[in-house]
């Protein structure tokens, strides 16, 4: 849909009508337009995995984290983990309602639990042995082994009605969260409205709009004063349309080029497509690319400064290991390569064997970031002798390839839980986790520990030892399986009226992670 037509359509939706340009004179609101992407492909259903990556929004949550990653109870009141580190005991607050009127209860939290384990999707709850309610306000949830990150779930999955949750639910959506659905026109807009029965403490603006179109439509949406609250990429985060300003959330949304690590001998996975690459197989030129990239040369360059390098997936946070960390040298990449035998070819690209150093980076042709990172990869590369072409694709067939070429991909959670799926032998070729077929047994271990751990905090030295424990790991110093690039920096521009708070750190960007603290916001003009 054009420019034009779409914001015809736009102006046509009664959502819209009482909205006039944002003006610092503006008169108090009680509602919103939002242009910050996030429309799930798989609809609304937290079985699915809607809300992974951000608060749900329509369903409420056993924990939350307040902006500064703080734990603060939600419908859980209390939670106890046995001694034996297999049994989860949760107490939850009374009166809950959905926003159908009906009560939650804990039988509501079992059967969540329960389908999300059965549905094998983008939530894992292999680990789960079973989840059961023994009465209306306690939950008690059995694993088969210790696993301590299984905690994140109490932060993550948006619990659903035992008895309204069918078929149809993804698209209409019943939850105890503080906002409910009135409307979803696909590709096009949501509209919600606060739910009555909500128990905790409510937002100010009891009617949002989110419109799910795209940069530059809407950034046009914000300069003609028709949104409040912009999601921008990197390009764009210096047009900054008059009557907004700029907030900067902190993240972990990360870029990086995932290697395929076995050698191209004819192996497919199970969809038939194939397994291996013969260049990015030699740990030589892994290291090397890692050595070649100036990070901070792609943070100016291509996020135009609004973001930060990247060493690994989780930086800064208190399970990432920074020993695991390689700083820019182009002489050392070079020395490394040459001892390795891939020595410099008449063309000045580099040769072993009868094999050029030349393989594609694919990444989804729709994000404009990480076409400028893979352009501008290929380009530093040259320095060494490696030949990389950069080649956009869509998601289906970067599917097809993520085995055999590698990938410019994003991640960023905020539980060590989405480290071991990047990188744990057991998870290779699942979904778009461990792409590259990853396999150290060392790091295996070092999981292994981290998951049997008695708390969260008491795991991080292991999480920190599978990145790098002095002779090995999966970081650039060890077996280098990734080359991690950039950490991201969510932009937005927000209506000078509009007060947001303090973000969080923010997870990888799909879903609505800015409002995570929705009920903090406030509008400021009178």
């Amino acid at each position: 849909m054009s420019f034009r037509a779409c914001l015809t359509a736009l102006l046509a939706a009664s959502a819209l009508v009482a909205f006039q340009p944002s003006t610092s004179l503006a008169a108090p609101r009680t509602e919103l337009v939002l242009a910050i992407g996030g429309e799930p492909d798989d609809g609304y259903d937290p079985v699915l995995g809607w809300g992974r990556y951000g608060h749900p929004l329509f369903q409420s949550t056993l924990l939350t984290r307040e902006a500064d990653l703080s734990t603060t109870p939600d419908l859980a009141t209390a939670w106890t983990l046995s001694d034996d580190r297999l049994t989860w005991t949760i107490k939850l607050r009374e009166g809950v309602k959905f926003s159908d009127g009906s009560p939650l209860t804990a039988r509501d939290v079992a059967f969540t639990f329960t389908e999300t384990a059965k549905a094998g999707g983008a939530v894992d709850l292999s680990v789960m042995e079973s989840a059961r309610a023994t009465d209306d306000g306690t939950v008690v949830i059995r694993l088969k082994r210790p696993w301590i990150t299984f905690v994140e779930n109490f932060y993550a999955l948006g619990i659903v009605p035992a008895a309204g949750h069918g078929a149809d639910y993804a698209r209409k959506p019943v939850g105890s969260g503080p906002y409910r659905m009135v409307s979803w026109t696909e590709g096009e807009q949501l509209i919600v409205e606060a739910n009555p029965f909500y128990y905790g403490k409510t937002s100010p603006f009891t009617r949002i709009t989110f419109l799910f179109t795209g940069e530059d439509t809407s950034l046009a949406a914000a300069n003609a004063g028709k949104v409040d609250v912009v999601s921008v990429p990197a390009t764009l985060a210096d047009s900054l349309p008059n009557g907004f300003k700029a907030v900067i959330a902190d993240t972990v949304d990360n870029r990086g080029i995932v290697f395929p690590m076995l050698r191209n001998e004819g192996k497919r996975d199970t969809g038939g497509y194939p397994i291996g690459n013969d260049v990015t197989s030699d740990i030589a030129i892994r290291k090397a690319i890692n050595l070649g990239l100036d990070r901070k040369a792609l943070v100016d360059a291509v996020l135009l400064g609004h973001g930060t390098p990247a060493y690994g997936p989780a930086d800064d946070l208190p399970w990432s290991n920074p020993e695991g960390r390689v700083s820019e040298d182009l002489d050392a990449a070079k020395a490394l390569l040459d001892r390795a035998g891939w020595a410099p070819g008449a063309d000045g690209d580099r040769v072993k064997d009868g094999l050029r150093a030349a393989f594609d980076v694919i990444y989804p042709s729709s994000d404009s970031v990480r076409q400028g990172l893979a352009v501008m990869l290929g380009e530093q590369m040259k320095a060494l002798g490696i030949e990389i072409t950069p080649k956009g694709d869509t998601w289906e067939g970067i599917d097809r390839l993520k085995h055999s070429t590698p990938v410019l991909f994003g991640w960023g959670s905020h539980s060590p839980q989405e480290v071991y799926s990047l990188y744990q032998s057991d998870w290779a070729g699942i979904e778009s986790y461990n792409a590259g077929y990853f396999k150290n047994a060392a790091v295996d271990a070092h999981f292994a520990e981290a998951q049997a751990a008695e708390s969260l905090e008491a795991s991080y030295p292991f999480w920190q030892q599978a990145e790098w424990d002095g002779t090995t790991g999966f970081s650039a110093r060890g077996d280098a399986a990734w080359a991690w690039m950039v950490n991201l920096d969510h932009v937005y521009f927000v209506n000078e009226c509009l007060d947001v708070g303090e973000t969080q750190i923010e997870p990888h960007g799909h879903g609505w992670p800015v409002t995570a603290t929705i009920q903090n916001w406030r509008w400021t003009c009178e």
